[in-house]
């Protein structure tokens, strides 16, 4: 019987770097790092992400402020409960609750702070990165959480200590206050050993089926070849993490079956079960798929927001057992590791296991290319709209852009999913808001009635108070 990832570490177990230029430069914001590739049509694709099948101007939204004085929210949750409740996701290790009136309870939710590494103030990608509440919450009260806690001893065969710990474990809520949690009630699920601070992913969701999705980076550092990275097929890249499916879970989406087996139970339809690779494995060949969400209705598709190295950000529609490139492809072009600013000129289109490699629905410009275009210093997963409130929004995908530059500078973006090739895409316009929000957009969420909101702060990194939760309206 082959052995999964869950064999292999101990479940039981319980407890951006190092200069500005490096921080600001190699990393490149909010769960994500470095950019991506010149392609010689960039101009062609500007010119159709203005067009085809969306109007030319979607009609102006508004921001509706739910709550404020936060330090760096990065998502907002809903619990299934009936309650109304909302659970905004704080980076520094807090949730919140926003109760069905409006108001934002004084004391959190969940405090794990203590629990997790120090994070650094000027930026950082590690911290309470995902938090999900599983679909029968209102019988069991269990919920999951993903963090990055201190570092184990050791280091990667290459050399180097771990960074971090990578923590994916379930609580419970208090059986005497249902908006607290039980802080003596974790239980491990998987901890993974992180060779560098960025590139976490973070996501947690429960997908159409009931089991938990897990988006997962590829282990940090730049080009996936870091200390930590292990060889894959690819030999022109001299990587990594992304194409490997045996070693470790890094650069993966992962589908786990929460309410059976010890810790976790695996689907019996996952892509590697009673084949080569990993058991936990969903999807593979990602960077840092820090945001994804499934649509609530319509197609029940998996949306993932991928960060790229250099020049491109990419959005991609998730398939099981499906192959997205990295770091053989950067969206759609052949990534060069030795120059990550000279693509190859071509590249496989089919991996060793005869899976072909997935290009992107949507694929943005990095602020860093030197291309005209729509920028961002990374990419923002969103939600597809099914609310009632943005009249000619129901069914498209709406996401972000973090911010156009190191100042806070962040923009709404929607498409139409649907056809061939990349889809179009074009700025939501905001009131108030000309030329961009004026806040780093560090993440979304999405309630029960499908209305979606926008988490901000106007710090690049996880400090201060001006982190704020709005609801996109229409403007009036």
């Amino acid at each position: 019987m082959k052995t999964n990832l869950k064999q292999i570490v101990n479940p039981l177990m319980t407890p951006f770097t190092s200069t500005l230029v490096i921080i600001f430069m190699g990393i490149c914001l909010v769960f994500t790092a470095c950019k991506k590739e010149i392609r010689n049509n960039d101009l062609e694709a500007e010119e159709q992400s203005k067009s085809a099948h969306l109007p030319p101007q979607m009609k102006q939204v508004a921001l509706e402020m739910i709550t404020d004085n936060l330090v760096s929210p990065i998502g907002l949750v809903p619990v299934p409960d009936n309650t109304g409740r909302l659970f905004i996701i704080d980076q520094v290790g807090k949730a919140w609750i926003i109760e069905g009136d409006g108001d934002k309870l004084a004391t959190p939710f969940i405090d794990l702070a203590s629990r997790m590494v120090t994070l650094n103030a000027g930026f950082d990608e590690r911290g309470f990165l995902g938090l999900a509440f599983h679909p029968q919450y209102a019988e069991n009260g269990r919920f999951f959480v993903y963090y990055n806690a201190p570092p184990r001893a050791g280091g990667p065969p290459e050399g180097g200590s771990w960074n971090n710990l990578s923590r994916i474990s379930e609580f419970r809520v208090s059986g005497g206050d249902a908006n607290l949690a039980d802080m003596s009630s974790e239980r491990i699920l998987l901890e993974l050993d992180d060779p560098q601070s960025n590139h976490n992913g973070g996501t947690l969701v429960f997908g159409p089926d009931g089991y938990l999705y897990i988006s997962i980076g590829d282990g940090g550092g730049a080009n996936d070849t870091n200390n930590g990275h292990v060889d894959d097929w690819y030999l022109a890249n001299d990587g990594g993490n992304g194409q490997d499916v045996e070693a470790n879970l890094f650069g993966n989406i992962l589908r786990i079956d929460i309410n059976s087996g010890n810790p976790y139970g695996i689907p019996s339809d996952n892509p590697f079960v009673n084949k080569t690779g990993l058991d936990e494995i969903y999807a593979y060949g990602f960077r840092n798929p820090y945001r994804m969400s499934f649509d609530m209705s319509g197609s029940r598709e998996l949306y993932v927001g991928d960060a790229g190295q250099l020049l491109y950000e990419e959005i991609d529609v998730v398939k099981k057992g499906g192959n997205y490139g990295w770091n053989v492809k950067e969206g759609t072009t052949c990534f060069n590791a030795a120059s990550s600013l000279t693509p190859f000129t071509s590249c496989p289109s089919v991996d060793p296991l005869g899976n072909v490699l997935i290009d992107p629905v949507i694929e943005m410009l990095n602020t860093a290319n030197p291309a005209t275009g729509p920028k961002a210093i990374t990419i923002i997963g969103g939600h597809v709209y099914r609310g009632n409130t943005l009249a000619g929004y129901q069914g498209r995908y709406i996401f972000a852009g973090f911010s156009k530059t190191f100042s806070p500078s962040g923009e709404l973006f929607v498409a139409n999913p649907g056809g061939p090739g990349l889809w179009p895409f074009q700025e939501i316009s905001v009131k108030d808001h000309a030329d961009h929000l004026g806040m780093f957009l560090k993440g979304f969420g999405q309630d029960l009635n499908g209305e979606i909101y926008i988490n901000t702060s106007t710090v690049l990194g996880p400090t201060g108070t001006s982190g704020k939760v709005f609801k996109l309206v229409m403007s009036e």
